[in-house]
């Protein structure tokens, strides 16, 4: 079973950082969770610690993504 888990952080309208987490299957929609951070690093030492979790489990790094 093919699964995807993208994470992206951007601000939000009232000075934090959002923190985006989408995961499911391939093909499939997915379920998401934002999560609100002060400041820019904290929010990038979350995302760096959750990727090098999904890494440990399995998933790879994908450079670009293709659309058809």
């Amino acid at each position: 079973m093919a699964r995807f888990y993208r994470i992206s952080s951007s601000p939000s309208l009232f000075g934090n950082v959002c923190l985006v987490r989408e995961w499911g299957r391939i093909g499939r929609p997915g379920r998401m969770r934002i999560d609100l951070y002060v400041s820019v690093e904290e929010a990038d030492a979350a995302r760096e610690a959750l990727s090098r979790a999904k890494r440990q489990r399995g998933y790879r790094d994908v450079s670009a993504v293709r659309c058809l």
